[in-house]
């Protein structure tokens, strides 16, 4: 019996980048983030996997490294992506679900997944199939949306929220909008073969009447200072994490074999043999087919 796949949330054809970053005012919120990533994130690189990229906001973010995937379940985002990045061979462009990752075992030096996990029902599934993307010691840039913020133990002490902030359950606040208690997260990252390095606090000004009544310039510069205080408490809605990753291993404690110039892997029957043939990849262990939409690698559901 197949198990039931966990729940995805689709952004397809959403106007997400422009709505919410475009013309949202957000843009202290980007800022601090890019301070956390220059900070977290290797010099240089490989190969790195960007999970969530959406219309690839980030991703640009990423010029130490040779090559880009970028990740996004919704088609509608990464063709916002291409349109803004372009067709170099430098970025890959594919949409699949984070719980079925197509890669081959190993073959990214690093990954990041910024304003995803909070998408997660199952954020362990999710970690655990990046750790097996990942190069042994390859570092993986985590954010998470934090349940154990200021505003929300403040207004838990005056009565004005039910759920507790200092338990480690999940707060499922709207359908698949998910925060997180750091410790829950930190022990999830090591149970899926992750050990942390580096936490930064971000967004510790995320209050409207800071970011109407004082200049972005002096925000950003007090968030940037006050990020190091990560290790010691983590009390800001969004919280960054650096780990590395471990050796992986199979199920009998054997590591895992990574196949010398394999790249997809088929979400369906694991198999790395994916032969391209016009727009499609098609698998040798199962036969299904996956489109190529315009460049844009679909691994979401196999073309009937």
């Amino acid at each position: 019996m197949t198990p039931e796949r966990p729940p995805v949330c689709d952004y397809d054809g959403s106007n997400y980048q422009a709505s919410f970053w475009g013309q949202g005012e957000r843009l202290y919120e980007d800022q601090v983030e890019a301070v956390a990533l220059r900070r977290l994130l290797p010099a240089q690189g490989d190969l790195l996997l960007e999970v969530g990229a959406g219309a690839g906001r980030n991703t640009p973010r990423y010029q130490g490294f040779k090559r880009v995937v970028l990740l996004d379940y919704a088609l509608t985002q990464l063709q916002q992506a291409q349109q803004r990045l372009g067709r170099s061979e430098r970025y890959i462009y594919v949409a699949a679900d984070v719980y079925r990752l197509p890669f081959a075992p190993g073959i990214f030096s690093a990954a990041t997944m910024i304003r995803v996990l909070h998408h997660m029902a199952q954020p362990l599934l999710a970690l655990q199939q990046v750790h097996q993307v990942l190069q042994p010691g390859a570092v993986f840039i985590l954010e998470f949306a934090n349940k154990q913020n200021f505003k929300a133990i403040l207004r838990y002490l005056l009565r004005r929220q039910a759920w507790s902030p200092f338990t480690p359950e999940a707060v499922e606040f709207a359908a698949l909008n998910f925060d997180f208690h750091p410790a829950a997260v930190r022990s999830w990252l090591g149970q899926a073969g992750f050990a942390l390095e580096r936490q930064l606090t971000v967004s510790h000004f995320r209050i409207e009447a800071f970011k109407r009544l004082l200049p972005l310039r002096l925000l950003v510069w007090m968030d940037a200072l006050a990020q190091w205080s990560g290790n010691w408490w983590q009390l800001t809605p969004s919280v960054f994490t650096r780990s590395r990753a471990l050796q992986p291993v199979t199920a009998a404690g054997q590591p895992v074999v990574v196949v010398a110039g394999a790249f997809f892997r088929c979400p369906e029957c694991g198999a790395l043999d994916l032969e391209e043939a016009f727009d499609t990849l098609v698998c040798s262990g199962c036969g299904r087919r996956w489109a190529i939409r315009d460049g844009i690698y679909d691994f979401r559901q196999p073309i009937l």
